[in-house]
């Protein structure tokens, strides 16, 4: 229901206190502490690449000095921590408007002023003009000063705030263009009045900054006195260059090798890496590498995952594995630096994107491609990949169905054409060598390779010499749940399912007694089996276990059980080889109890030839012992 009125709505704006905005800025924004030196830094180094861009149409304002860096040095008496540039600087309205109001961001103004290649070149991070106030994490004032360059010598603002809401300024006399940021630290803050922690963090965080990063120690003058003067010297302790960032052509192996064992920590080589550079809508660098050795934990660190660096112009944000790395591609470890990847205000979460979705699937192709390439090219190699990361792989076969066939080609199997397990075939190997009128792959999956390969239900194929691909890890029965069908044939399961069209084993004349024994031995059975026939698998054994298409492997069901999961119950089918001695033994058989043993251990020694284990092996010892007598 509506009401007209004739007086017109007041307009308000949302009022808010700014102490308590900051105070929610500085506890919540940020996750970690040590953030405001990664803040701190990158600020400096806006204020350096804005005064080099000014500098291109105005030299004079390097103003004599043009050696452009960051300085960071700390004070153990006065508690303090201090962060200086020779930047552009920054004149009394530019405080107020940047430092003095809370969210709004220099460097995004300056962006914003930019255009054409000058744009595309600026090395600039600042995004929502917060990063200064992460000082309020670990200081309870802060103090900055700074001078415009190319303004007078000697013109200087400097402004100081408690983080309470209010600040103040004052004009003061500065001989050099740039910042100086004091951070007075709190009370249990002394952990950064170290150098090696300094050094750590910035080592961490803004190792790649384009500008020198100097601290600075207190050396002898002459190292041989023991009562010698001491002297300040500075050093430069980042790297200021990204590899990555430099052309393919420039960089030697060895240096591709040096970078790997420094984001990884690892002690082997690389199997492999791939550096690229995108342009166009969206910008960026990937440098990834394939470790040759997995680590002890790769299995089962799949949720808290590192190793994949994300970079944004060349300053650290976080470990992004998670955000553009699929779970089963964990082994692959580089660094990512973007332009423009949309971040969370406190560039510490990685903002869900159609920009991060598009790099994710960049990084994956790239990596499939390079891995495809290792197989054709590198089988001795790619073999050292699968060694160590096969069983990682296989998960992409579930959880990432788009490139399944990708991936398929990529897996390789043990085979019951190969008597040694370390011979592994593809799945267009298989194909291409599969025999005449043969209309699926056929696969085993057990609880080893043992079990795989001795299988009753391989012998038929053995005699018709049809392959078998034998899968013993433990994802394997999960992986054949989702994977059905490579190119255009079907996979099949020895071990489930009717052998349709396959007349392998003959089967009794007598069908109709056969049948009558069948039914005797289901009945001793009970629910212990669906259902007992005779098998078109077995030319040597007297019985196995079959499993409906669906269900899952009778190793898996157990492997679930002890983990405490319930699994939906299932009954298998026994099946029983007419020609086999035991079989004709049943049939001429009048005792009813030994009929009921002979019964029993056709199950029983079903259930061992797949590798289980029986519920009651002393009535399975006794029931032998019985018969052999």
């Amino acid at each position: 229901m509506t009401t007209k009125t004739s007086v017109k709505p007041e307009k308000h704006q949302f009022q808010a206190e700014v102490k308590q905005v900051l105070q929610l800025m500085i506890n919540s924004l940020y996750s970690n502490k040590e953030i405001f030196l990664r803040e701190l830094v990158s600020n400096a180094s806006d204020a350096l690449d804005k005064l080099r861009f000014a500098a291109i149409s105005d030299d004079s304002l390097y103003a004599g000095d043009g050696d452009l860096r960051v300085e960071v040095e700390y004070d153990k008496e006065q508690r303090t921590v201090t962060i200086r540039d020779n930047g552009i600087g920054m004149n009394r309205d530019e405080v107020i408007s940047n430092i003095g109001t809370i969210a709004r961001s220099g460097t995004r103004q300056f962006l914003d002023s930019l255009s054409g290649d000058e744009k595309q070149d600026a090395n600039l991070i600042g995004q929502f003009g917060v990063g200064f106030y992460s000082s309020f994490i670990v200081a309870d004032k802060v103090t900055l000063s700074s001078r415009k360059a190319g303004d007078k010598p000697g013109k200087g603002i400097r402004w100081e705030s408690d983080g309470s809401g209010e600040y103040t300024l004052e004009t003061v006399k500065l001989a050099k263009h740039g910042t100086e940021i004091v951070l007075h630290l709190k009370e249990g803050e002394d952990e950064f009045l170290s150098d090696w922690q300094l050094r750590s963090i910035i080592t961490r965080y803004s190792d790649h900054i384009g500008f020198p990063i100097r601290m600075s120690t207190e050396v002898k003058v002459d190292p041989e006195a023991e009562d010698s003067e001491t002297k300040v010297e500075w050093n430069d302790i980042n790297k200021a260059s990204a590899l990555w960032t430099l052309p393919k052509t420039e960089i030697s192996v060895d240096e591709y090798k040096a970078f790997y064992s420094h984001i990884s920590h690892a002690t082997d080589e690389p199997l492999s890496w791939m550096h690229n550079r995108v342009e166009g809508n969206q910008s960026y660098t990937s440098l990834l590498y394939i470790p040759t050795n997995a680590p002890m934990d790769m299995m089962v660190s799949r949720e808290e995952r590192s190793g994949l660096k994300l970079y944004i112009k060349r300053v650290f944000i976080m470990d992004a594995a998670e955000q553009l790395l699929p779970h089963y591609l964990r082994f692959v470890c580089g660094v990512i630096d973007s332009d423009d990847l949309p971040l969370n205000v406190s560039r510490e979460i990685l903002q869900d994107s159609s920009m991060a979705r598009k790099i994710r699937a960049g990084l994956v192709k790239r990596v499939l491609d390079t891995l495809e390439k290792m197989a054709n090219n590198e089988p001795e190699k790619y073999q050292t990949f699968w060694d160590n990361f096969g069983q990682v792989l296989k998960e992409g076969m579930v959880e990432d169905m788009p490139n399944q066939q990708r991936i398929a080609k990529l897996l390789r199997f043990a085979s019951s054409r190969n008597s040694d397990d370390k011979q592994v075939v593809s799945l267009s190997e298989y194909l291409e060598r599969k025999v005449e009128d043969q209309d699926a792959i056929w696969f085993i999956t057990a609880d080893n390779q043992g079990s795989a390969r001795h299988s009753p239900h391989l012998e038929v194929f053995k005699r018709d010499e049809i392959e078998v691909l034998l899968m013993s890890d433990r994802i394997d029965e999960w992986m054949m749940g989702y994977f059905r069908q490579f190119e255009d044939t079907q996979l099949k399961s020895v071990a489930k399912g009717e052998l349709a069209g396959k007349d392998s084993a003959d089967e009794s004349e007598d069908t109709a007694a056969a049948e009558g024994i069948f039914k005797r031995i289901a009945e001793v059975l009970g629910d212990k089996v669906s259902a007992v026939k005779s098998s078109k698998r077995l030319t040597e054994s007297a019985a196995c276990l079959i499993l409906d298409e669906n269900e899952m492997a009778m190793h898996m069901q157990r492997l679930l059980e002890q983990a405490g999961q319930e699994i939906p119950s299932s009954k298998p089918v026994l099946e029983v080889n007419p020609e086999h001695a035991l079989f004709s033994k049943m049939e001429a058989e009048q005792d009813e109890d030994r009929f009921v043993d002979f019964s029993n251990l056709l199950f029983e020694q079903a259930v061992l030839a797949e590798g289980g284990q029986l519920e009651d092996p002393a009535g399975f010892v006794q029931r032998m012992n019985k018969l052999l007598v």
